[in-house]
């Protein structure tokens, strides 16, 4: 069967089982977007649960499908959190997806970053210089490039990303997701590059934030890769959507929530997709 077809229909399949069955997704995250991450999961189907504490993290990873893991705002307890909650999913044998937000700013959080290679994530999702850094800090690649890290901003090109992509996926054996105009999402064996949007993405706080809680979601029904692609492109297509209805970022951000929700799983896998084997 044709890749391009067997990745839409496995994506149809991902969309609908999150629709009808609402799996959880539990998360620590952004408290800055945590509202947003929560009605984006809502929004696509499934179901959504925010925790900080060691105990109560080890617990919503145990209770749910997938979890999210994002480095936003963080807090000293993470570090009991982070670590716990990464054991206890790998323990069960949970996906779960991390967002490397912030990477390099301070100590701590490079320090558990740094730990988590160990535990190989089944999706990093984040811009291209947040990919480039963690690659880095995890030495998958003598030749990558140093990343040009700016706080929470990318001022790294998503093609620059690349390699730092392909070697992350290699190593984790899931999927690494790259946002930024024109997305980029590998397994290590296939490069999938995801277009749409709109310009007010980047003009709200949770756009990036929120998609890594979706692509949870959707890691409970299907593969990393297949969650990771289906996340890209109902972004892409919801951003497309409420792009072309939007006043500004306020009214962008309530008609995107809107579009996430009416998005059929046939419209989401006919969203555009530039897929490339790798050698």
């Amino acid at each position: 069967m044709d890749i391009n077809v067997a990745l839409q229909m496995r994506m149809i399949d991902a969309v609908e089982t999150v629709k009808h069955t609402n799996p959880m997704a539990g998360s620590v995250t952004n408290s800055v977007t945590m509202n947003f991450v929560a009605n984006a999961q809502l929004a696509i189907g499934g179901s959504a649960a925010m925790v900080y504490l060691a105990d109560e993290a080890v617990a919503i990873a145990q209770a749910g499908g997938a979890s999210y893991l994002n480095f936003g705002t963080f807090e000293p307890f993470y570090a009991q959190t982070f670590p716990q909650m990464a054991q206890a999913l790998c323990d069960a044998q949970k996906p779960w997806v991390i967002d490397p937000v912030g990477i390099g700013i301070g100590g701590l959080r490079t320090q558990i970053l740094a730990e988590f290679k160990a535990y190989k994530p089944s999706i990093i999702r984040g811009n291209a210089s947040e990919m480039i850094a963690l690659a880095a800090l995890w030495e998958l690649d003598a030749g990558l490039a140093k990343a040009n890290v700016r706080g929470v901003d990318a001022q790294d090109t998503v093609e620059e990303a690349r390699l730092a992509a392909i070697s992350l996926a290699r190593w984790t054996g899931g999927a690494v997701a790259v946002s930024g105009e024109r997305d980029l999402i590998t397994d290590g064996h296939y490069l999938v590059r995801s277009t749409g949007g709109s310009h007010f993405m980047s003009k709200i706080t949770g756009a990036g934030c929120s998609l890594g809680g979706v692509m949870a979601v959707y890691a409970t029904a299907s593969t990393p890769f297949v969650a990771a692609v289906t996340g890209a492109a109902v972004y892409n297509l919801a951003g497309e959507r409420a792009g072309r209805e939007a006043s500004g970022p306020a009214s962008f951000q309530e008609r995107f929530l809107d579009h996430l929700y009416q998005a059929t799983a046939q419209d989401i896998a006919a969203q555009p997709l530039d897929i490339e084997e790798l050698v």
